[in-house]
Order: structure tokens, then sequence, then C-alpha cells
């Protein structure tokens, strides 16, 4: 057991982020709000989630209004990571926020927050790669068959992990060249779109939602009404906006490297809330693109078309483009494949960022195994919580896909889940933390508590909102007595997380008295000799 190092004398409570052994100062401005954006992974989130929140009953041709409104609790929650970052700019977040604030318990389900979702994100990510790394080649039938898509993406994970274990910024740059061709590409398509819309070349209804009568089938102009979010119930509007949730998280990963970030108690704030942004103006442009020239119609390429739920760009793209035969559309539209299988690819790489720095710092304060903090010497990266995170989320790869029949297909809105979870804790966090200070000038009051505040609240709700729409088979697919297994994979992650939290409890409680973590205690420095973040001898596990 080792023993925990006496931080020095100048260190204070409300400072902190001192460096675990990670590369500092490898990241700037451009690199974290480039990360930030990429772990969102716009064309996968969009190809995942598109279909899904067009289909949710009642929304209707509001799917724009669900991606206004839900960047609305994202940007509020930004505010409150940038004033936590500032404050204790520590690469354990809402963990370290937590304890610090309401106290350890608190603390630890933050953390754990943050891993179930990167953990059960990683089992979709995998599946879209492996789809869509075949269909880039034309290989279709493969693509269609669950052990070859399954041992693909099996191979992604590995890859992704092998990726950043070498270093954060390689991550970084690999991230940068295919950012900006994904943002542009589907600047692109949606332009494209708008003009075959408004130039009467976009295609008809499908003939089967003709003769059916399928009401918003085939191409429409773009309307005021459909920015409008009272023209939904609060069900379906709760539900599509959880799962809209999904498609703008990610961001605060530029939080989560702070540790490996220039000025780091300014620069992963600012680039969080920069990303938010630039998410807004692409996913609405991209929704009301798409809607427009697809339509409704749950037949061809219509947007309710369960089969075109889960590869909604690929089945778009091809439409938008014209790709027939080898013409330039045709490359368009294999750029476009190829765009989200780079996006899943950066998502693959920003997700295993947060979380293995989320257990280094739960390791490093004793919440888990302090395997977990140990740190390469060559690459300055976390070791045992990559690989950690590379194991666990191929493991539960396979349990969702062999094991857990229906869930796969259900894991965008399960997701929704332990996010606004945490995402909302992290809020309240921030005005907690502020609470004595919030009306010393107007900008901590907005900044550090009315907004902060509104987000939390706007995630809890639909958190309670969105469990009580889900609880039943009927709306949350296929599950175990009575209970839909969108609820089993999200509300179930958590309920595992509290299960483990007392189980870690018994065997090391020291934490969880707040012996090494509480609100008056410094974040702690390392000391290689004193065994605290240690360093391998010669990079080994």
């Amino acid at each position: 057991m080792t023993t925990v190092a006496d931080p020095p004398a100048a260190a204070t409570p409300s400072s902190g982020g001192e460096s675990k052994g990670l590369k500092e100062g490898a990241l700037g401005l451009m690199s974290s709000t480039v990360i930030a954006i990429s772990s969102t992974a716009p064309a996968y989130s969009l190809a995942a989630a598109l279909g899904l929140i067009a289909a949710v009953t009642g929304i209707g041709f509001h799917s724009p209004a669900i991606m206004l409104w839900a960047f609305v609790p994202m940007l509020f929650v930004a505010q409150g990571y940038a004033r936590l970052n500032k404050e204790i700019p520590d690469c354990g977040t809402t963990f370290t926020w937590g304890a610090k604030t309401f106290g350890t318990y608190t603390g630890w389900m933050g953390g754990w927050g943050i891993v179930a979702a990167d953990v059960i994100v990683m089992s979709n990510l995998a599946a879209i790669a492996g789809q869509y790394m075949f269909q880039l080649f034309g290989a279709d039938g493969l693509a269609g068959n669950k052990y070859w898509q399954t041992a693909a993406g099996v191979a992604w994970i590995v890859v992704m992990c092998g990726i950043c274990y070498i270093g954060i910024e390689i991550s970084a740059r690999i991230q940068y060249g295919l950012l900006i061709i994904e943002i542009v590409l589907l600047m692109v398509m949606s332009v494209v779109a708008l003009s075959k819309v408004y130039g009467g070349s976009a295609p008809k209804a499908d003939p089967a939602d003709i003769k059916a009568h399928t009401p918003g089938a085939g191409p429409h102009h773009v309307v005021l009404g459909w920015f409008n979010p009272f023209g939904v119930s609060f069900s379906a509007l709760s539900a599509g906006l959880l799962i809209a949730v999904f498609v703008y998280w990610g961001w605060d990963t530029a939080v989560s490297v702070n540790e490996e970030t220039r000025d780091r108690d300014k620069t992963p704030g600012r680039a969080a809330v920069l990303a938010t942004v630039v998410l807004l103006v692409t996913y609405l442009l991209v929704t009301t693109s798409t809607q427009a020239f697809a339509g409704l119609g749950a037949n061809g390429i219509g947007l309710t078309n369960s089969n075109n739920s889960g590869d909604v760009l690929s089945v778009m793209g091809n439409a938008i483009f014209g790709a027939n035969g080898h013409n330039f559309g045709w490359f368009l539209a294999k750029l476009l494949v190829f765009m989200v299988l780079t996006s899943s690819m950066a998502s693959t790489l920003t997700t295993i960022l947060p979380t293995a720095r989320t257990t280094l710092s739960m390791a490093a304060y004793k919440a888990i195994p302090d395997r977990f903090a140990r740190i390469h010497r060559k690459y300055l990266t976390p070791t045992w919580s990559t690989i950690g995170m590379g194991v666990i989320s191929i493991a539960v790869y396979l349990v969702f896909e062999f094991g857990a029949y229906g869930i796969l297909e259900n894991l965008i809105s399960a997701l929704g889940f332990p996010i606004a979870f945490y995402y909302a804790m992290t809020g309240f966090e921030c005005v907690w933390w502020y609470r004595k200070r919030l009306f010393d000038d107007w900008r901590t009051f907005f900044g550090a508590g009315l907004l902060p505040f509104l987000g939390a609240a706007i995630l809890t709700a639909l958190f309670i909102k969105a469990l009580v729409y889900y609880w039943s088979v009927a709306n949350g697919g296929q599950g175990f007595f009575q209970i839909g297994g969108i609820v089993w994979a999200g509300v179930g992650s958590l309920v595992i997380g509290v299960i483990l939290m007392y189980v870690w409890r018994a065997i090391r409680p020291a934490y969880f008295k707040g012996e090494i973590l509480n609100k008056d205690t410094p974040i702690l420095v390392p000391d290689e000799g004193s065994g605290l973040f240690p360093i391998m001898p010669g990079g080994e596990i």
C-alpha cells in the first residue's frame, strides 16, 4: 500500500490541479477546441441520432427545435465547467469537484457517470465503425454480418486505445485534418440538399408513402415553425432532447485534459464554450437541410424509416450527391461514409481520453485501485486507465452485441441518462462552490450561478421525464419485468456504480471518510518517491 505525500504549504483549497505526471502544456486553445468538437463526433452523432429524433412519436418536423433547445442546457453547463476549471483545474473534473462540494459519495458517482457514459458509447462507436469500415470498401455483405462487424469493432477499440496510449499530442494532430474535412463536407451536403429542395430537383416522396398517405413524406421547404419546441408534447420533447443531449455530449473532454493544456485554468473552459457554439451551427444546418430534403416518410430515404435510423448520413449522402456510377457525386458520397468512419475514430480517441483521466484522478485519491494512477515514463499518459478502458469497453460491447438482445440498437437513447446525470451534477457543483460569492458581481452571478443552475435543472427534469417515458417496454425497447431496455442500459449503469461504490468503501474506506479529499484539502502533488502517481520503470505496466 502506498502512502500519500504531504502537500506543499503553498497550496490552497481553491487552487489545485497540480500535475499528476501528465505532459503539461501539450495543448493550446485550438487543440483543446478541436478535441472538444471531435469528442462529439458531429458526423457520427448525426448519423446515429437524426433518424431516432425524427422517429420519436409526436416530434414531427420539430427536429431542428430539438437541436436548438438541447444546446441551451449544454451552453449553460459549459459555463459551470469553465468556472470550476478556473478554480480547480483537475483532470478528475466532476469527480474532484463533487468530492470538494457535496462530499465523497457525490464525487465518486460523478466520476462513475463519466466512466459509464464513455463505456456505453464505445459499444455504439465500435458497431458504427465496423459497419462503415466495410461499407467504405463496398463490402456490404460483411457490413451486415454480425460476427465480421463485431470483429472489426473490437479491433477498432484496440487500435484507438493504442493511439491514446502513445500520446495525447498524436491524438490531437490526427483530429485536426479530419475535423476540418468533416465539418466542411457536412456543410457542403447541407447546401446541396437545400439547393435541390428549392430548385425542385429533390426526389419526390416514396411511392409506398404516397400510397399510405404518410404525413410529412417527401421534400419540404423550411418553415419557421420547425424551430418551435412548443408544437410537441412534453413527453416527446423530453425524449427527443435526451437523444439530442447525446449529440452535443463530449465537449467536456477539453476540460478533462486540462492538466495537459497551456493556461489550464482558462483555456479548457473557453474551448468547451466555443465548441458548443460551433456544434449548434453545424447541427441546425444539417438537421434542417436533411429534413427538408428527405421528409418524414417511413420508406425510402424518409427520416422515420427504421432501416435508416443507424445510417442516416450514408443513405442521405447517396441521394443528395446523386451517387450514380463513379461520378463526382459518387466520390462525395463515399467521402461522407469515410467522414462518419473517421468521426467515430475521433470520438473513440476522445472518449478514451476523459475516461482514462477520470479514473487516473480517482485512483490518485484512493477512490479506486492505485494501479489506475500509473503514468507511462516515456509517453506521459495513463497506462492502466487507458488499457482498462479498452478492456472493459470490449467486454461491454460483446455483452450488448451477443448477450443483451435489442439493447445495442437503443444505446443512443440510453446514453442520455448518465450524460444528463453527470452534466447536471457539475452544474449544481458550480453553484454550490460559488454560493458565497454569487453576488460579488453580475458575471459571477450569471456565469457561476444562474446559468449553471438552469442548465442542471433542465437536465434533471429531462432525466426524470425520460425515465417515465422509457420505463415502458413500448417506448424503451425490449427489456425485463416490463421495464424497457433503454432504462436497463442507461439507469442500470448508474445503479451498478452505486453497488461498486459501496463495495470499494468496504475494501478501502479512507477516501469515503474524507481523509484524502474534501473541501478543505488542496489538490495533491505527485511525488515519485512516495509512490503517489507512480511512473513505472522503463514505462512498463
